[in-house]
């Protein structure tokens, strides 16, 4: 039977244990600070600047030889002795891990995104890649990737279980997966909410990455990149208050050790807020890590520790009459007032990049993530008022309410061996990437559901219940439940070649092989509960399923004329149905999804300004498609044509702007178990988005550093289910801010939903998720 209600004694119990190994590695890192930081005070000469950034974590790509040019002897660096040399432009402010900074060095076509790991940079990739970098983040007042995706066309947040306890987003209306430095956050159904502690930039490559990445959404692929550690000590700190009581504070220390060639980096995040309709939270996170430059390899060792405490809102303002609730204050609640959502997180990664020759370079990566998660949340599903089960409105009252009682456990390794390689074939220039992945998971999910009383009157709403020990977890046909042990080991093989075939014509090619093996062993028989195929599943009946699907991309990109670069490009990608939400009905095949793009990209003006055009066409196949009706995942097909835009202007040296905008049509084209859902949107999926964000900087009495800022998002209203019964209307926010900086300090005000909006971020199926109302944050940084 399934662990019914997890205590908060049992909680704080897990916590300490995932920390102490944090702890214990945390107070033995410390021992470093010090004597760097001496040494670095007492040795630095005093014509030192105040600040060198390190080289970035993608070194410059190599000079192409042809293959007829004679090889070049293995190269021995010496790094241990000799720091990176810094990159080309550096910055004039400090790397405080919160503010501007040129790791991002360069206008925005010259950035290599880590997630095209070949080092090409954007103008020459024939393919929609979007970078956000920290100084738009900062400008912005952002602290959370939900902050930042705006800034990226075709992005928003929303989507299947947007329960406000973890980041969800679609990209062209499909799902999207977030990674952290190129590894995998892992089942995305039941993820993180994601910070921005120690964050350098978000890239955002739009479409299906199978090729490179294996398993993955059809949407795209968000990969945070962090900052890594200097060569130079300087740290810096910010704290950020206001409204619903929120509380921020990001601390950053970097520098060398000790040990030549060995440089350090800490950051840190510590907030807490009462929340936007009491829903209270709090976000404690360290990451520490080291680099090595040792001979030919360059070492990496980081640990991200997290805790979190959130309160789930599966209801937000309950579905009247197919729209979100009129009549009742935006702070009305009908959800659990005891409601929670934890999560322990603590994942080491191992990297060594090894510069072989000047022409292969050997990058070995290792990851294990392990969370757990523990959550008490109301169902997210609507029934007809005359339905006999069910959350439904009868009358003035909300009956049917339900309450979940869930812990998952989750245990991913990740191991990447990718040589990449520089050559040349005639005339044409090479950077080959080879591949080997291995994906081991693990996953435990236990669930048990009780009943609630009823909302007496949905237009005065007050959840009765009060404390969970007066309630009777269940695990029955009329109570979802589960108690499963999950596996699965993921092998992959690939390959990806960005040719240059002249200085103008770039052609990229990819394909990858993959074999899935996944298990479902049932500990509990639950009532009711078959697979797709009508076979009954059984405790102590194992099922498994195996796959071997190839995934593949290719992308050709020319440059017609200085600055302006069209491209096509198509690509195939595959998504196992596998996580603790999905095998309710066992172990699906995998979903599948082919995309057609072309585009054309603009480089006007020495790249003062950037324009992206891109159209697109991508379908999807066998995809798990929860019916709020009914509460049942099914699976559909589904196509997404779209048209977007996005602009980056440097207008004049003081006047910024940023700018996107996406028109799309997302229908369910197939669906053989709902077929009057055929024609209808997907959940999530606005038709229309666009976003604008606008900073100038000035001088006052010859005073410099003055900014101002503001912006717009609008998005049009999307669907709870496919059903397209219940909907959330189209909004429009304003924001805006004001700051200072110099050399060491920053303040800065930034206001968000300036007219007080009553708008709604994701449409659940129960009801609109309630965006934040009128508020105003101050931030105060420093840095040395």
């Amino acid at each position: 039977m399934a662990k019914t209600v997890q205590g908060p004694e049992i909680t704080n119990a897990r916590r300490g244990n995932a920390y102490r190994a944090t702890g214990l590695f945390c107070i033995a890192m410390a021992a470093f600070v010090p004597a760097s930081a001496q040494a670095q005070t007492t040795e630095r000469p005093a014509n030192l600047p105040p600040v060198q950034v390190e080289a970035p974590k993608n070194r410059p790509a190599q000079r192409q030889t042809s293959a007829a040019a004679k090889p070049s002897a293995r190269r021995r660096t010496a790094r241990s002795t000799q720091p990176p040399k810094p990159a080309a432009q550096t910055a004039n402010v400090v790397d405080d891990g919160n503010g501007p900074n040129n790791n991002n060095s360069g206008p925005p076509l010259q950035q290599a995104p880590s997630l095209g790991k070949t080092g090409t940079k954007l103008e020459d990739l024939p393919a929609s890649v979007q970078i956000i970098p920290r100084e738009v983040l900062t400008e912005q007042g952002a602290t959370m990737l939900r902050d930042a995706v705006t800034n990226a066309s075709g992005v928003n947040t929303g989507g299947q279980d947007s329960l406000g306890y973890f980041d969800h987003f679609l990209i062209r209306g499909l799902n999207a997966q977030v990674y952290t430095d190129g590894f995998s956050d892992g089942d995305q159904l039941g993820g993180l909410s994601h910070s921005l502690n120690g964050v350098r930039r978000v890239e955002i490559l739009e479409g299906p990455g199978s090729a490179l990445f294996g398993s993955g959404p059809p949407g795209g692929t968000i990969n945070i990149v962090h900052y890594d550690p200097s060569p130079v000590f300087h740290w810096g700190s910010s704290l950020q208050a206001g409204s619903f009581g929120t509380v921020t504070n990001s601390n950053y220390v970097t520098g060398p050790t000790t040990i030549d060639g060995l440089n350090y980096r800490l950051d840190t995040t510590f907030s807490r807020a009462d929340g936007f309709r009491d829903l209270a939270s709090q976000d404690y996170e360290i990451r520490p890590e080291f680099t090595w430059h040792v001979e030919d390899h360059t070492l990496s060792f980081a640990l991200d520790a997290r805790h979190i405490k959130q309160t789930p809102d599966s209801y937000g303002l309950i579905y009247m009459n197919g729209s979100p609730i009129t009549g009742v204050a935006t702070s009305a609640k009908y959800s659990t007032p005891f409601s929670f959502a934890n999560q322990d997180y603590i994942r080491p990664t191992l990297t060594d990049a090894w510069d072989v020759t000047n022409f292969l370079t050997i990058n070995n990566r290792l990851s294990y993530t392990h969370r757990d998660i523990d959550v008490m949340r109301n169902n997210d599903s609507m029934t007809a008022a005359n339905s006999s089960s069910g959350t439904r409105i009868v009358g003035d009252s909300l009956e049917g309410r339900q309450l979940r009682s869930q812990n998952d456990s989750d245990g991913s390794l990740d191991y990447q061996f990718e040589p990449v390689w520089k050559f040349g074939t005639g005339s044409v220039r090479h950077t080959l990437l080879t591949g080997f992945e291995y994906q081991h998971q693990v996953m435990d999910t236990q669930r048990t559901t009780a009943d609630l009383p009823n909302i007496a009157n949905i237009f005065a709403p007050t959840p009765p219940e009060l404390t969970p020990a007066s309630l009777n977890f269940q695990c029955d046909a009329k109570h979802s439940c589960d108690n499963d042990h999950l596996v699965a080991d993921y092998y992959g093989l690939y390959a990806t070649d960005q040719m240059d075939l002249t200085d103008k014509w770039k052609l990229r090619l990819g394909v990858r092989q993959d074999w899935y093996d996944t298990e479902l062993d049932p500990l509990t028989t639950v009532p009711g509960r078959f697979t797709s195929t009508a076979v009954p599943i059984i405790a102590g009946v194992p099922l498994s399923r195996n796959d071997a699907p190839v995934s593949w991309s290719v992308g050709t990109l020319y440059q017609i004329f200085p600055g302006i670069s069209p491209y096509i490009g198509a690509s195939k990608s595959y998504l196992t149905n596998f996580n603790s939400e999905n095998t309710q009905n066992g172990i699906g095949a995998p979903e599948s999804a082919l995309q057609y793009e072309a585009g054309v990209k603009f480089s006007l003006l020495n790249d003062k300004v950037i324009l992206n055009t891109s159209v697109f066409n991508v379908s999807r196949d066998n995809v798990a498609t929860l019916i709020s009706a009914t509460d049942t995942i099914v699976f559909d097909s589904q196509l997404t044509n779209g048209v977007e835009a996005s602009l980056d202007a440097a207008i004049t040296d003081q006047w910024h702007l940023l700018a996107n905008a996406t028109a799309q049509e997302a229908v369910v084209t197939s669906a053989p178990q709902t077929p009057t859902t055929v024609g209808n949107h997907p959940q999530g999926v606005p038709a229309y988005m666009a976003n604008l964000w606008s900073t100038y900087k000035f001088s006052i009495g010859g005073i410099p550093g003055f900014q101002i800022g503001a912006g717009l998002n609008y998005r049009d209203k999307t669907y709870s289910d496919t059903t397209d019964v219940n909907t959330v209307p189209a909004f429009v926010i304003g924001n805006a801010m004001i700051g200072w900086d110099n050399a060491n300090w920053g303040v800065a005000l930034n206001v968000k939903n300036i007219t007080n909006e009553r708008y709604f971020v994701a449409a659940n199926g129960a009801g609109g998720f309630v965006g934040e109302g009128l508020s105003a944050f101050l931030t105060v940084r420093y840095h040395e």
